[in-house]
């Protein structure tokens, strides 16, 4: 039987370049290699895409340096055009089958690469353009929660250029929300440019330092409870959730940032932890119904929490292309069902080819 090739593309130029770099690794030695011939395609920070000769280029960061380009044509072709800056008459037309994206935050997650693959008319891993656009912005996903019955945070949006008048930006928050409160980019991931503001100044340092990653701004209540996720799987009406894992950032964490998350060694996740009778059924349940609202495909992860004293579920946030590092709890969720991680990755790559992208 002929291989199929398929292009699993990573790196980005998101602030979560670093670890879809790790999260690649895991996912392309994963892939069986008798089904798929595999080509690995890394997009540097500053937007270059490069053919990447292999794995251990990606481990040991080699792969920034390549000649060889690779981009996806726009066309209905469906080609991967390959070729060297030492050779630059020769282009090779590679017909790809299906794509892996590997890519996390703004350019990879948020339906824009998406886009690009329905334009080529080639099946691809994970939710479309809506789903990802739509998820990656919190605005808006807030927007699609408040149609369903499940509690989320109460909020307050900001734009960029309204902080010119900072004092009515606070004023605002303030008069809607009580301190403490979170500050988060509408469409960065990881936690990248979060903040907690337990005062006026803090609230305008954490405001100044979202801009930094986005001009949409959402001021959010803070929820006292445990941080609970759990995956999703599927699409349509075959859509699947796992159990749910728990999340216990390092003690000294304000939250779960970006550094609790992946530089913390300890920061932990539990699989299956004890919870109130009917609250893990309630979470599963919930996330399924919010991927369906957001028309999601493939695989997300759902985040919770379950508040402090009333044991209330309470929504977060949905990530469509969540980690696969050592850590990452989506795989961990999985793998706990059953699903080791080449089964995993075979199944997701099954299901790109399900969805109609012609």
């Amino acid at each position: 039987m002929e291989k199929k090739k398929i292009a699993v593309i990573f790196g980005g130029r998101s602030s979560e370049h670093e670890v879809s770099c790790v999260s690649v690794v895991t996912i392309a030695k994963a892939i069986n290699k008798e089904k798929y011939d595999v080509m690995l395609v890394g997009i540097t920070k500053d937007g270059k895409w490069l053919l990447v000769p292999d794995i251990n280029a990606i481990e040991d960061g080699s792969w920034r340096e390549s000649r060889s380009k690779a981009i996806i044509s726009p066309d209905t072709a469906g080609e991967l055009l390959v070729y060297n800056a030492d050779t630059p008459d020769k282009i090779d037309n590679v017909k790809l089958d299906v794509i892996f994206p590997v890519l996390h935050g703004m350019y990879g997650e948020d339906g824009t690469i998406q886009g690009l693959f329905e334009m080529a008319g080639v099946p691809y891993v994970g939710c479309g353009v809506f789903a990802s656009a739509a998820s990656m912005d919190k605005f808006y996903t807030k927007i699609v929660v408040d149609t369903l019955d499940i509690r989320q945070a109460k909020y307050v949006p900001v734009l960029k250029e309204q902080l010119a008048d900072m004092d009515a930006v606070a004023a605002r928050v303030e008069s809607e929300l009580d301190y403490p409160v979170f500050i988060k980019p509408s469409k960065a991931g990881s936690s990248k440019g979060v903040s907690k503001a337990c005062d006026r100044d803090m609230l305008i340092k954490g405001l100044n330092e979202a801009a930094q990653h986005d001009y949409k701004i959402l001021v959010e209540e803070t929820i006292v409870g445990r941080e609970l996720e759990c995956a999703i799987m599927g699409y349509g009406t075959n859509v699947d959730a796992s159990g749910v894992g728990e999340i216990l950032a390092a003690g000294d964490a304000a939250f779960y940032d970006f550094d609790a998350k992946y530089n913390n060694a300890d920061s932990k996740t539990v699989i299956g932890p004890e919870l109130p009778d009917g609250k893990e059924e309630e979470i599963r349940k919930n996330a399924i119904e919010i991927f369906k609202a957001l028309d999601g495909f493939g695989l997300s992860r759902v985040d919770f929490f379950l508040e402090k004293d009333t044991n209330c579920v309470v929504f977060n946030e949905i990530n469509t292309l969540p980690g696969f590092t050592s850590i990452s709890m989506y795989p961990m969720l999985w793998n706990a069902k059953g699903y080791d991680i080449e089964k995993l990755v075979d199944k997701l790559i099954d299901m790109a080819s399900l969805r109609d992208v012609h």
